[in-house]
């Protein structure tokens, strides 16, 4: 095991200090709303988010009403261009649309793509299959109204990070029963497995952001009958058969309780023939990617960089 990167020591620092001075002890133990309300103070101020030509929100019609969604586009044109739909992490009960628009202005420029981030309903209020049923809703209507937005319906991928990366990793494995083409899986350090005795549970349990009590949190909120946890809507990783599934790009923090399960989908897609990368990134934490230090990270940077080289490729597009 690597040492944690000094960057990524002042951010577990900030973070602490500020859940101490608001009477907390972590980000979970006082509820949802609590937790919400706490994240929201996070969200990065407009001053400091990556420029980009054309920001759009507006709603998609849902399977429980409408769902918010917000379209970035990098630049002006009138040529249709390739899609990415992105989910936002939180634990499937905390983020939102103000929370993941870093990544979302940082994907559509440096991969010259429409990027459309969803806002699906959130646990407990709305538990298991609420998320998924959300999102793969969107990128159906997303795939079936292309033109109206713009985009090819051939070149769609979808990404998330986090709970945000389980979601997209369930749309590209419900997207195959609908035969909807995904060109490619986005998944930044995913939730793929309810099992919380893997070694890297174990062994990052505690002090690097995401703690294993957490997520057990998590999922108690998101799908509280634990015999629905091995549903593949919710778990890909048990699915029968993973054969002919999108292309996939896994990244993994090496120091995040996620790490195994994420790279053990990531081989279960490579024995299933399906096309599969995984990057880990040593001396990182959960939700390091885009993340904002003091002094620049190269692991940050080469993820980010790397993550719309792959976007890229999988849209056809010169890198």
């Amino acid at each position: 095991m690597s040492q944690l990167h000094p960057e990524m020591r002042k951010v577990i620092d900030t973070v602490d200090e500020e859940l101490g001075n608001r009477g907390l002890t972590d980000l979970h133990s006082a509820g949802a709303e609590v937790a919400r309300e706490f994240l929201e103070g996070w969200v990065t101020p407009e001053q400091d988010r990556p420029p980009i030509y054309q920001i759009e929100d507006q709603t998609l019609p849902g399977p429980a009403g409408d769902i918010p969604v917000r379209i970035f586009r990098p630049r002006e044109t009138q040529q249709i261009m390739p899609v990415l739909v992105w989910y936002h992490g939180g634990g499937w009960v905390l983020g939102s649309l103000d929370l993941s628009e870093v990544s979302c202005r940082q994907l559509a420029n440096d991969a010259d793509c429409v990027v459309i981030s969803i806002d699906y309903r959130l646990a407990p209020e709305h538990p298991f299959p609420a998320a998924i049923d959300d999102c793969l809703a969107a990128t159906a209507w997303i795939h079936a109204h292309a033109a109206e937005l713009g985009v090819d319906p051939q070149r769609i991928a979808v990404a998330g990070d986090s709970a945000g990366g389980n979601l997209a990793a369930c749309v590209a494995y419900g997207a195959k029963e609908l035969e909807m083409p995904i060109v490619l899986q986005l998944l930044v350090y995913p939730v793929i497995d309810a099992d919380f005795e893997r070694a890297s549970y174990v062994d990052n349990a505690e002090g690097f952001l995401l703690t294993r009590d957490a997520m057990r949190f998590y999922w108690d909120a998101y799908v509280p009958d634990v015999a629905q946890r091995t549903d593949p809507r919710v778990a890909p990783i048990h699915a029968a058969d993973l054969s002919g599934l999108a292309p996939a790009w896994i990244i993994t923090a090496e120091l995040d309780p996620l790490r195994d399960e994420a790279e053990a989908y990531g081989e279960a897609l490579t024995a299933a023939g399906v096309p599969s990368t995984t990057r880990r990134y040593d001396g990182m934490i959960h939700a390091f990617f885009n993340m904002a230090t003091d002094e620049p990270v190269d692991a940050v940077t080469d993820a980010t960089r790397e993550a719309a080289a792959a976007l890229r490729q999988a849209f056809g597009l010169q890198a």
